[in-house]
């Protein structure tokens, strides 16, 4: 039986009612935190999609947790793009040399390949209403956490072209609105359509964009994949459905411009040369605040839609939320790729409960001593994997997304004073506030290779008494403690003190923090609270520390300060009001029942223990 495909939103929308897994909320709801919540509590219990058809001061229905569990990710984008993908790189691998067997063996491509491209109309459901009339404010988007700045759309595709022909980019940047027709568009550093705005601003022109919403699923994760520049994503929206992505053109379309035929909504518009605005703060997801900076300005010059447009949106915050699935799902999407690309690295995975670009891990092949510190150097310059933080490398087979056996793995085999590297004075993800400045920072590598090299210890039982102002320590996984320690505000030290204290030898690694139940709660706990609280340049300690060949010999225990610096933004809560008004009107909201509420201040995680 052939899967289902998704030519829009609606569509989509339509498999998950039949599935009966899609709510409608009539109740009348506030865009302003209210909606918000009502998501981050349905999600946090895994529950179904939502259609709120009555949002307060907007002319169009909301469609948020799209794709908030496993089923719903994978039915939007199925398992044929997988499987082609698949496909086409075990061919890259096999086919060449060349012959006529090999080729008539590869014809089952030739169908699919032509399947994928574009295709021209004259008009399509996204101009069935065209106007210059812009109204931001009658959309239905979100103001989703206390402090963020002001409502955004949450989940746009920002299409803009080079200046110079050199291609397009469709991508998804936060887009802030600022009155009725301007918005703020969050191009952080790395991305492509950041790098088409500054051909045109160093010209002192306008760069033409619209923004999408809404649409074939495949346009959003071939928006947030993170290709090579200049590869064309709606081609890789192409191959996702499994058909020609439909475009009007030419006269059908507000400006000329290509639209997405099958869109929901197009702002178009342009973003003017060397103007700013305040932009933020947002609650991201690395489940805090980014904070208020100067962002370029959108300014929105025609609207088209469908007559009876959707507008769809998500909320971020704590792991885990829509875009975890959807990025795993990418990772698993895109990994036969990474072997032909990088020919050393056998396996390779970015760890969502940390943001992805706070931590990743890979397995490569070692033909030769210190092979796998070019495999690192590959990954660290390779497209968005250049803002990866944290690398853990080994040669071992060992599942990636198993986290503490990865680390137990590593730890058992890794020489700290040869196998940890950073590099500092590097740029870091725009979001990432550990560092010193907004989109500087640095990286840290640790190998772990070859055969085990020590036992690691599994209980705690120090030959003497630990530091006076530690507390509640704790056993995370085999030759790793997590330790609970003085404010970094009220001792900045108590890292390196307690890394060369020697309650604590014997143990690789040792991280400290401010909430050590919490952290050691469960492999997500640890990740997060860790990897998103700490640079390596700043944030690494151990026991002893030389320089040999200038390089930085750490004899272990290595200790990871993971406590909060004054500097980090705030972890992000709903306001108390709205939580209560959420939890009062929960059965307004459900009157059939059937909608478990989760808890928002936890997500995923695991409470302490």
């Amino acid at each position: 039986m052939r899967e289902p495909t998704f030519p829009d939103l609606r569509s989509f929308l339509d498999q998950l009612r039949r599935d009966r897994d899609l709510v409608e909320i009539t109740a009348e709801v506030d865009p302003r935190l209210e909606a918000a919540e009502i998501h981050r509590r349905v999600i946090a219990a895994g529950g179904p999609a939502l259609l709120f058809t009555n949002v307060r001061g907007a002319d169009f229905p909301l469609a948020t947790n799209l794709y908030g569990t496993p089923r719903r990710a994978a039915l939007a984008f199925g398992r044929r793009p997988q499987q082609l993908i698949a496909r086409l790189a075990q061919l890259a691998q096999e086919i060449l040399p060349p012959t006529p067997a090999k080729l008539w063996g590869a014809r089952d491509l030739a169908g699919e390949a032509l399947r994928v491209g574009l295709k021209r109309r004259r008009s399509g459901p996204v101009t069935e209403i065209v106007t210059r009339d812009v109204r931001l404010d009658r959309l239905p988007a979100m103001t989703c956490w206390p402090e963020d700045g002001g409502p955004f759309l949450t989940l746009p595709l920002v299409y803009t072209e080079h200046p110079d022909g050199h291609g397009h980019n469709l991508g998804m940047y936060r887009i802030q609105i600022h009155d009725e027709k301007t918005t703020g568009i969050h191009w952080q550093i790395g991305k492509g359509g950041g790098y088409h705005y500054a051909v045109a601003e160093a010209r002192d022109a306008a760069l033409p964009a619209t923004i999408f919403l809404g649409g074939p699923p495949g346009l959003t994760l071939a928006a947030i994949a993170p290709l090579p520049e200049n590869l064309p994503e709606l081609l890789l929206a192409s191959l996702i459905a499994g058909e020609r992505l439909a475009m009007v053109r030419g006269s059908g379309a507000p400006g000329g411009r290509d639209l997405v035929a099958g869109a929901e909504f197009a702002l178009v518009g342009k973003v003017p040369p060397r103007l700013r605005r305040p932009e933020g703060p947002f609650g991201d997801h690395y489940g805090y605040y980014s904070l208020r900076h100067d962002y370029p300005v959108f300014e929105v010059e025609w609207m088209a839609r469908r007559r009876d447009a959707i507008f769809p949106a998500t909320v971020v915050g704590k792991p885990r939320q829509e875009d975890f699935f959807l990025g795993d799902l990418l990772q698993d999407l895109l990994s036969p790729l990474f072997p032909l690309v990088m020919p050393a690295v056998e396996s390779l995975w970015s760890y969502g409960e940390t943001g992805y670009h706070s931590l990743a891990a890979a397995v490569v092949r070692e033909r030769y001593g210190r092979e796998a510190m070019t495999s690192a150097f590959r990954i660290l310059g390779e497209g968005q994997l250049a803002l990866t933080k944290f690398l853990f490398v080994t040669d071992g087979k060992v599942d990636l997304r198993d986290f503490p056996a990865l680390l137990t793995h590593i730890l058992e085999r890794t020489h700290p004073e040869t196998d940890l590297f950073v590099f500092a004075n590097l740029a870091m993800d725009t979001l990432d506030y550990t560092g010193p400045e907004v989109n500087r920072g640095s990286k840290g590598v640790w190998l772990g290779l070859g055969p085990a090299v020590r036992e690691l210890p599994r209980e705690f039982r120090p030959a003497t008494a630990p530091p006076i102002d530690a507390h509640d320590v704790r056993v995370f996984s085999p030759g790793c403690l997590v330790v609970g320690g003085p404010p970094y505000a009220a001792d900045r030290e108590a890292a390196a003190r307690f890394a060369a204290h020697p309650a604590f030898a014997g143990w690789p690694l040792v991280v400290l923090t401010d909430e050590p139940r919490r952290a050691a709660a469960s492999p997500m706990n640890f990740l997060w609270t860790t990897f998103t609280r700490f640079e390596p340049a700043a944030d690494l300690h151990a026991a002893a520390t030389r320089v040999t060949r200038n390089h930085l010999a750490r004899t272990p225990p290595v200790l990871i300060d993971a406590r909060k610096k004054p500097w980090y933004p705030e972890e992000l809560f709903a306001d108390a009001a709205t939580a209560a008004t959420v939890e009062r009107r929960w059965r307004e909201y459900f009157p059939d029942g059937g909608v478990e509420m989760g808890d928002s201040a936890l997500a995923h995680l695991d409470p302490p223990r």
